[in-house]
């Protein structure tokens, strides 16, 4: 459990190819999040995957009682990109999936991941997202992201991220930026094809929507895209982009 660079050199491939999952899933004090999803995923690893949590400075636990559950746990310096760099570096299976801790997989999620990325054109995918939350505005919410992410190919985290992993070293892994990581990633990797992006639903938390009302936080998001696209520096529009409950993290954007 050591510290590593904010951008891990590429690993090596297996050195048997196999249809295997390695779930990757940075956390920072998310200790309440991780007591719903980690039970859940054991029934997996009785099947051959792996559950790789990379904490980035917890002090609420989590450590504690992912210690229990997972295959292991990696420490390092705060910053999903860097997190998720280091859990794919340490992986030893050959497809990786990037799961935020306040998520929850699909029912056969990872059966689904692994036929779809059986197809030689498939290098890449994620889910469609639905938010934990009552009410027609986050149905809307939740279609809107999931049509948004069919026709750019880019996803976004909380839709559970799939990839190879040599595609994954082949597109550069995450950039070390402290927002827009997985839009950076998805970039990369449509060079290599399109996403397949699975109607399953992966189900997500709707907290900052709730917290900060939701036309306020799709005006934020629709901003920092904008300002993203126009060649903002991710630096710059975390300052504008702040969790309810925590300094700087990256989600749903």
């Amino acid at each position: 459990m050591v510290a590593q660079p904010a951008k891990a050199a590429a690993a090596a491939e297996p050195s048997t190819t196999d249809n295997l999952i390695s779930i990757i899933i940075p956390v920072l004090n998310d200790a309440d999040a991780l007591k719903k999803l980690l039970p859940d995923l054991q029934k997996d690893r009785l099947l051959g995957h792996e559950v790789l949590i990379v904490d980035g400075g917890s002090v609420d636990g989590s450590v504690t009682y992912a210690s229990a559950l997972a295959d292991r746990v990696l420490m390092t310096g705060t910053g999903r990109g860097r997190q998720m760099n280091l859990g794919a570096e340490q992986a030893q299976h050959s497809i990786l999936l990037f799961l935020h801790a306040d998520s929850k997989l699909p029912t056969n999620a990872l059966a689904s991941i692994s036929k779809i990325l059986e197809e030689p054109a498939r290098h890449w995918g994620r889910f469609d997202v639905i938010l934990d939350a009552n009410g027609i505005m986050y149905r809307v919410i939740e279609s809107m992201m999931n049509l948004r992410s069919r026709i750019t190919a880019v996803a976004t985290g909380d839709q559970g991220i799939f990839v190879r992993r040599l595609s994954f070293h082949e597109a550069g892994s995450f950039d070390a930026i402290p927002i827009m990581e997985d839009i950076a990633l998805s970039k990369a990797l449509r060079k290599q094809s399109r996403p397949a992006c699975l109607s399953a639903k992966i189900i997500t938390s709707a907290r900052r929507w709730q917290q900060q009302g939701t036309m306020k936080t799709i005006l934020q998001m629709w901003l920092l895209r904008f300002a993203y696209f126009m060649g903002i520096k991710p630096d710059k529009l975390a300052h504008f982009y702040r969790s309810p409950e925590k300094s700087v993290r990256e989600d749903k954007v």
